[in-house]
């Protein structure tokens, strides 16, 4: 048995919070007819249902929407997220040294 090991290459990655069902729509429309949605007001609860390179896979409330390298989505359970992504400062124009003056 020749066991090896690997680690992942740091690449950025694009995503959003399915953190309540308000923002279903801002995330199907992200990604662009990839994701369908179901929502209920009255009980607060939601899933999407995301078109993945697998097959069809459920996000609930929560979970985070990645968008990897090659422009393909894909749900992430929190806990998963956390362990595996740190997310990134905000980068505003003005900060890049050849903006300023």
């Amino acid at each position: 048995m020749n066991i090896k090991k690997a680690r992942k290459k740091p690449v950025e990655i694009e995503f959003m919070q399915f953190n309540n069902i308000d923002n279903a729509y801002d995330i199907s429309q992200w990604a662009v007819g990839k994701i369908k949605y179901k929502v209920s007001r009255k009980f607060n609860i939601g899933y999407m249902y995301v078109e993945t390179l697998e097959g069809t896979m459920t996000a609930s409330l929560g979970d985070y929407i990645v968008k990897g390298v090659n422009g393909e989505f894909y749900p992430v359970k929190p806990d998963i997220f956390e362990r595996t992504y740190d997310i990134l400062p905000d980068v505003i124009k003005a900060d890049y040294i050849w903006d300023k003056e």
